[in-house]
Formats: C-alpha cells, structure tokens, sequence
C-alpha cells in the first residue's frame, strides 16, 4: 500500500527530474560547442545562438505558460512540455546542419518553458506546509542546480567517448520515466478563471529579449539592440494597458517579488556567463580536450548542488536573507578570484557556492505573490532568470577576449548588485 509520504516523495522526484532536464540542457552543449562546429560547421555567433537559441524561446515562453498552467491547471501543462521537450530533444540528434540544429533548440526551449513553472507551481501545491516546502524548493534547487552545473561535465564525457548528438538523445528516457510518475503521483493543482492569452504581451517580449540578446552578440549591429530596447518599452506600455496582462503591474507593486525577480536575473546572467567563458579558456586558451574541460569543471557542479540543498534547510530555519546574501557574497568572491589569479579550480568551487541563494530566492518571490498566481509569479522568476542567463551568454562571450578578466569583474559587480536587491527584497516593512 502506498503511504501519502511515498507518494509525496515519487510526486517531487517527478517533478525535480523534469526541472532538472530543463537546467541540464541549458549547459551540456557548453563544452561541446567545438565538437559541434568541427561537424556542422558555423560561426562563432551560430554557435552562442545554439545555446541562446534554446534560452531565448524558453524566456520569453515562460510567463504565457505560467498563465495558462493557473488557468488549465499545472500537471496537465507540465505533461505537454514533456511531450514537446522530447520531440525537440529527438531533433536536436538528428539536425543535419547548425541551423536545423539551433531550430531544434527553439523547440526544447518551448517544451522547458511549459516544464519551468509548473514545477514550481505543482511543488507549492504538493507542500503547503510552509517548512514542508521550504525543504522540498531546496531538494528542487539542489536537483535543478546540479543539473545545471553537471552540463559541462556530462557533456564533456558523451562528447569525448560517444558524439554530442548523444548529448541529446539521452533526455528521450529520462522524459518517460518523468511522465509515469508524475501521473502516478502528481495530483492537478486549482484552476482560476479562464481569460485570454496576451498574444500582444508574448510577442512582444520574444522581440524584446532576442533583439537585446542579438544586439549584445553582434556587437557591430547597434539596430538589433534598439529593436530589443522599443521591445521593451512597447511591452511595458501593453501590460499596463491590457486588461488581461501577461505580466501583471500589480505584482511588481509588492517590493520583495520586484527585487527577488531582479535577484533572479543576475543569478543567471553570472552563472551562465561563466560557465561559457571558462569553457572557452579551457579549451581555447588552455587547449584542454572537451573530457579535460569538463572535468575540471566537476568540483563546481558538487559544490553548486551541496550549495542549493543546504540553503533549503537554511531557509526553512533562518528565512531567507542569510542564505540569499551567503550565497551572492560567495558568487562576488569566486568571480573576483578567478579574474585576479585564474585558478580554476578554486575560483569555481567559491563562486558555486552561489547556489545558497537559489532555492531562497524562490522562496522570496513565490511567498511574495497570493497562492492561486502561483504559477504565474513563478513564471515571472524564471523568465527573469532564464533572460539573465541569455544576456550573460551574450555579454560576458563577447567581452571575453582569451582572459576571465574582464567578463569576471562584470560578474562580480553584478553580485554586489543582487546583495542590494537582496537587503531590499527581504527587509522587514
């Protein structure tokens, strides 16, 4: 006989393998990006845009998909993303040249957007107990940021021994096995009211950030950063104006979801920025094999995921703004490490403490919007994130010129930042 405890832990195993997915192939194709162009060919920007290309459609995906799981309900959505992530996975294998390749991706990151915040939203509804929770977010942050960080290395050894395409052939298993245990496990949450899509609202914010992104690529096509900054402005002017917002106002009116967003975003832009610069500096300066590369790697991915389970347990008993400002200070101290002296190793192991701030950052944000936009306000965070990790891939690649030094001092400034946002977000009123 199943116990409701069972059922419960098979429920967050379901639902940490499908967020854990989503994180995994925002970085496994990190270190295997020469493999891939030695095979398919293609630029150095075609080669970021296979990493963006996923990034981007997963951003600016996400809130409309958050939208839709409050209304339809989170299981059923999270179970389409699967679906999707699958067959853009299968199509990422079989692509025959880079621009079929990086059109695979965009289907992947369709599929995560659906995956992201119904995780997230199906963990609250699963745990309503407030320490209950709080332990569960940080098992999910722990998966999530192990998956993230065990991308390089993962890729590293299926690139070496077997060929990228493997890379992601392997998410096809995984998927099945996700799928029967989430609908052996995973009860659907709530449904709100049905209104419509804010088709406008999602257009706009997939021109906003590709045009940004795009612009910080090719640095020497300043048109592509002005389409992605009047992308901006013009979702900011149709959200306020709409009567059924993808992104509503009202959310950003509370101070601890505004600046934990911002939090979000620098989260990301940090860690995602210098996992591609220090895979370039292995391999491009260094010229360590892909195996090598992704190894040296490894006591950053153990410390990454030790990081965001600890934080879960630190939240649940001290709140949020201990594990939030360790884990930022940590990242700020890593980075100005590896920009002064280069060491890999050690650089790499400080600034992964960073994952301190994952899980309690979630907390912050999900705590700070009413129960039944769970998903919406869940989907406001990781596209905030999920933008971060875009434009550091963006930013911090171009700015790297064969020296961590000056993509790692934008990084440690850019921690500093996310302390300030901290002490605002979770400051007693």
């Amino acid at each position: 006989m199943t116990t409701t405890t069972d059922t419960s832990r098979k429920a967050l195993v379901a639902v940490c393998l499908g967020f854990a997915l989503i994180q995994l192939d925002a970085t496994i194709v990190n270190v295997a990006l020469p493999t891939v162009q030695r095979d398919l060919g293609g630029s150095t920007a075609a080669l970021q845009w296979i990493l963006n290309g996923y990034t981007v459609a997963l951003a600016a995906a996400l809130l409309t998909a958050g939208s839709i799981a409050d209304r339809i309900g989170a299981r059923r959505v999270f179970l389409v993303g699967l679906a999707i992530f699958a067959v853009g996975s299968a199509a990422c294998a079989a692509a025959p040249d880079v621009g079929l390749l990086i059109a695979a991706r965009v289907l992947q990151g369709l599929g995560a957007a659906a995956l992201l915040p119904t995780s997230l939203a199906l963990i609250v509804h699963q745990f309503p107990d407030r320490e209950a929770r709080a332990r569960a977010l940080g098992v999910w942050g722990g998966i999530a940021s192990l998956g993230l960080t065990a991308g390089p290395v993962l890729g590293g050894v299926i690139a070496q021994y077997a060929s990228w395409r493997v890379i992601f052939l392997v998410n096809v298993p995984v998927v099945l096995l996700t799928w029967r245990l989430i609908v052996g496990s995973v009860t659907e949450t709530p449904r709100r009211d049905k209104a419509p899509v804010d088709v406008a609202g999602l257009v706009l914010g997939v021109v906003a950030l590709a045009g940004l992104v795009a612009g910080f690529i090719d640095m020497g096509r300043p048109e592509l950063l002005g389409i992605g900054i009047v992308g901006v402005l013009a979702l900011c002017v149709v959200e306020f104006r709409s009567a059924h917002p993808m992104i509503p106002p009202t959310l950003f009116r509370v101070r601890a979801f505004s600046a934990g967003t911002g939090v979000g975003l620098i989260f990301n832009f940090c860690l995602y920025g210098t996992l591609l610069c220090l895979s370039l500096l292995l391999q491009q300066v260094r010229h360590e094999t892909v195996l090598q590369a992704g190894l040296e790697l490894l006591p950053m991915t153990v410390v990454v995921g030790a990081g965001a389970l600890c934080s879960g347990r630190l939240t649940a008993r001290f709140g949020s703004r201990l594990p939030m400002i360790a884990g930022l200070s940590c990242g700020a101290a890593g980075a100005l490490l590896l920009a002064s002296t280069g060491s890999v190793l050690a650089g790499s192991m400080l600034l992964g403490l960073c994952s301190l701030a994952m899980p309690a950052m979630t907390a912050v944000v999900v705590g700070a919007a009413p129960d039944d936009r769970a998903g919406l306000a869940s989907g406001v965070l990781n596209a905030s994130r999920q933008s971060g990790g875009a434009l550091g891939v963006a930013v911090l690649g171009s700015l790297f010129g064969h020296s961590l030094g000056g993509p790692l001092l934008v990084v440690a400034f850019a921690y500093i930042a996310g302390i300030v946002l901290t002490s605002v977000a979770t400051r007693r009123p």
